[in-house]
């Protein structure tokens, strides 16, 4: 403890170590109050594209077009009773959903949304995110297993073998992107995309196939359709959070929807140049944050198109993608951009010298 609090005292800022704190403080609450405000909106998104494909209204009396329906529903779950099974384990019960809600708030410390605009921008970003992503498999197998039912436990174990697969998946397709651009500092990744022409300079045009695996992964990672077997309502009843109801429901879903978000940023800035705009002129990249947030809802968007239009998958299927052909492809295009850089000296160098 005493070191702990010589090192906060001694912290090299002009007001001591509370000038760390008391900024980085506000940062956090800052960037968790506009997440939860983005997030109902864009759950009124996913449920309107999904009403739109199926050609009905969706939500629509809450507020003008229904855009307060998502404050209306999370009224409706923090005023609801905390119902808790009798068998259950109370302790694990309760925290399993705050795990996940705190872990998918965790992720997003790292995530620059313009140059400057993130909590913390530490080098080893792309290593925080995989032990954050990796820890939350945990909430939902505490979830699953301390409801003492066999859905919710068969759920949780399906959630864990599934994260665990396309997690391989998505850590190889990120080793590529590192390797194209020689830096794990997130802001870094997006920087070296803002050369050249535009999106010509884009990472995913070398990469593409790595950007697809990494889609279909990330439906996969955050049990989005067609990948949703932890939550397959025609086996599982809604699997590990059959037993959830009221606000611990609630924040099982958010750490969902968070997640989902977190992989559309991550695809925005792996891939398509975070905040820089498609075509490189001073005009368009005004209001960088505008492009961020642009390519962030698209990409939401073909999360929901998928949802809407793609039958589910079956489990060993959804086995044998993971571990046949995503793993082997992005485990070759790894070796094969190395290769590249290796054999090809002058290609690296070109590639350094155009993104200088």
């Amino acid at each position: 403890m005493e070191n702990i609090w010589t090192y906060l005292s001694t912290r090299p800022t002009d007001a001591g170590w509370l000038g760390w704190l008391i900024p980085t403080t506000l940062q956090t609450l800052a960037l968790m109050v506009v997440l939860l405000v983005a997030l109902a909106f864009i759950l009124l998104f996913d449920r309107k594209v999904w009403a739109a494909v199926q050609m009905r209204k969706g939500p629509n009396v809450v507020g003008p077009f229904g855009l307060l329906q998502s404050f209306a529903d999370f009224f409706k779950f923090v005023f609801k009773e905390i119902v808790i099974p009798a068998g259950a384990d109370r302790i694990v019960f309760i925290i399993a959903p705050l795990i996940s809600f705190v872990l998918a708030f965790a992720a997003w410390a790292v995530i620059p949304f313009d140059l400057g605009w993130v909590v913390s921008d530490i080098n080893v970003g792309i290593l925080y995110l995989f032990a954050i992503s990796s820890l939350g498999v945990y909430g939902i197998i505490m979830g699953g297993w301390a409801s003492n039912s066999k859905y919710p436990f068969l759920g949780s174990l399906r959630s864990a073998a599934q994260m665990v697969s396309y997690e391989v998946s998505i850590g190889f397709v990120i080793i590529s992107v590192i390797l194209l651009v020689g830096s794990v500092n997130l802001s870094d990744i997006v920087n070296s995309q803002n050369r050249g022409l535009g999106f010509l300079n884009w990472n995913f045009i070398p990469l593409f196939p790595m950007f697809v695996v990494f889609f279909v992964s990330a439906l996969a990672e955050t049990n989005r359709p067609p990948f949703d077997l932890p939550e397959a309502e025609s086996e599982l009843v809604a699997g590990y959070q059959v037993e959830y109801s009221s606000t611990l429901y609630l924040l099982f879903m958010i750490g969902e929807y968070l997640n989902i978000v977190l992989m559309c940023s991550m695809m925005t800035i792996l891939f398509f140049g975070g905040w820089y705009s498609p075509i490189d002129l001073p005009i368009l990249n005004a209001v960088p944050i505008l492009w961020f947030g642009s390519k962030v809802v698209v990409f939401f968007f073909l999360f929901a198109m998928v949802k809407a239009i793609v039958p589910r998958y079956r489990y060993d299927q959804l086995m044998r993608i993971g571990w046949k052909i995503f793993l082997p492809l992005s485990l070759f295009w790894v070796v094969l951009v190395a290769g590249i850089l290796i054999m090809f000296p002058g290609v690296a160098h070109a590639l350094q010298s155009w993104r200088s």
